[in-house]
């Protein structure tokens, strides 16, 4: 029998939080999470409809499936062993006022479409890339495993060496401007940065290695929708003895002598020798008497957060003609919708928007000829959210889908409909503000700038996911898993 080396107690069953319990428990601990809605998967839940339909509540873009599919072989298997993946072609379509353009899955391709826009941008690309790959393996592979206590973690040959590499000092828009001039690719290379917080123009232009984690390394989607990666995820860390508990929320971390003894459920006390906190930064906190807190109100209330959304999950009784798996509509102007997130914090006037239809991929997803439909639209934190409100952009929208798709009165095909916003982001995940992106990804709130992964004055309590290092984002939650996990053995 294995001498096991302690009890963890896992606050949150998100990404974050089954990576940490199944390192964890791979490491030798009794690891139990506690999961506050009544299944696990945190912002990356799926919920079934009566009516056929299957919905991913949030994310929906596989990229940088070689980080991801790095847990899978820290547990000696692969993703291929629990969902098939499938490469999108075209990787996604970007709708812009006078015409749409789909990025290929091949790379020569997009090389290809990039220089009938502009001369000598295929060659711009294939240069832009090879930065991308540098930052890429500098970044995700060792920038980001870091636990960020101090600077001196990146005191490393390597990073010294590749340090000017990676751009820190570059704002991603200038770095964009500097390779291509044409609007339209300017857009299409600026996309992937968009909720990550900030304005292009106060993004550091380390972040084009998400151009290459995305258009090099492709577009992916995991049959039976994203939440497969859950579910993948949940059976190893069960392999590993982890124990789930659903519909169990923490209300108190119950600390003694600046140790963490205990968690309160309820009226129940449980004992453990470690806690880690998967759930939002700021609501785990409250869980803690003020004196043993990391930060102040004042502190999150002058953090810059990436954006809140307005989600529409939509089921269409008819097959939609003229739209992609994914598709950015991109008519008006992106610095105008950012501008109203980050600076004016108020709904946006004329909003872009993101449609995703996992049906053209997925048969599973819809019943057959209808169509699973997704619509996205970054907004501020904590603005005043109300169901008429929402409606009132899902008119603009389904507008917008009409005259991409040529279908008339698609309201009148929607047998399914369900609106999803800062209140709900609020009320399931305790998020701060109602956020759906955790922080900004700006350079002051980057690496040992982000919140602490450890609480400074209780020994064996450690944070996990967006909020904390490395950021926001599926492979970056799974990496903030596996390093939490591994700090307890420090």
């Amino acid at each position: 029998m294995t001498l096991r080396k302690g009890k963890v107690a896992i606050i949150g069953g998100g990404i974050s939080g089954l990576s940490a319990a199944a390192y964890a428990a791979k490491q030798g601990y009794d690891v139990e999470i506690f999961e506050k809605n009544d299944e696990i998967g945190g912002r990356a839940r799926q919920f079934k409809t009566e009516n056929g339909y299957t919905f991913d509540m949030g994310p929906s873009w596989y990229w940088m499936p070689d980080i991801i599919e790095n847990f899978f072989i820290d547990f000696n298997v692969k993703s291929s062993d629990f969902f098939e993946l499938v490469s999108l072609n075209p990787q996604f379509e970007i709708v812009f006022p006078d015409q749409s353009i789909n990025l290929p899955e091949d790379f020569n391709e997009i090389v290809q479409l990039f220089e009938s826009f502009e001369k000598g941008a295929g060659k711009k690309l294939i240069a832009f890339m090879e930065e991308g790959k540098e930052k890429y393996e500098i970044g995700m592979k060792d920038f980001v495993q870091k636990p960020c206590h101090s600077w001196l973690e990146f005191i490393s040959l390597n990073v010294i060496v590749n340090a000017l590499k990676l751009d820190l000092l570059t704002n991603y828009r200038s770095y964009v401007s500097n390779y291509f001039k044409h609007p339209y690719l300017q857009a299409i290379m600026e996309f992937p940065v968009i909720f990550l917080g900030a304005s292009p123009k106060n993004i550091p232009a380390l972040y084009s290695l998400m151009n290459y984690g995305g258009y090099q390394l492709g577009t992916w989607y995991p049959m039976g929708g994203f939440y497969s990666l859950v579910t993948a995820m949940e059976a190893i860390a069960k392999k590993q003895g982890v124990k789930i508990s659903t519909n169990q929320s923490v209300n108190k971390i119950i600390v003694k002598d600046k140790v963490a003894k205990a968690i309160q459920i309820g009226d129940r006390i449980l004992e453990f020798d470690f806690v880690i906190a998967s759930s939002d930064y700021h609501h785990s906190e409250t869980l803690l008497d003020k004196e043993y807190r990391n930060y102040t109100e004042e502190y999150w209330n002058n953090k810059t957060f990436a954006p809140s959304c307005l989600i529409f999950y939509l089921g269409i009784t008819e097959k939609l003609p003229n739209i992609t798996h994914h598709t950015l509509f991109f008519e008006h102007d992106l610095d105008v919708h950012v501008e109203e997130i980050y600076t004016d914090k108020k709904w946006p006037t004329d909003p872009l928007f993101y449609a995703c239809c996992p049906s053209k991929t997925d048969p599973n997803v819809a019943p057959s000829g209808h169509e699973n439909l997704f619509l996205l639209m970054p907004i501020a934190i904590n603005i005043e959210d109300s169901e008429e409100v929402r409606l009132t952009y899902l008119d603009d929208m389904i507008a917008r889908l009409e005259y991409k798709t040529g279908v008339k009165n698609l309201k009148s095909k929607i047998d399914y409909q369900r609106s999803y916003c800062i209140n709900d982001f609020k009320k399931d995940y305790n998020a701060f503000g109602g956020n759906a992106y955790g922080l900004a990804n700006t350079l002051g709130q980057t690496a040992v700038f982000k919140p602490s992964l450890r609480n400074k004055k209780i020994k064996n309590l450690l944070y996990t996911g967006q909020l904390t290092v490395p950021g926001p984002g599926v492979p970056p939650s799974i990496i903030s898993g596996k390093i939490a996990a591994n700090e307890i053995n420090i």
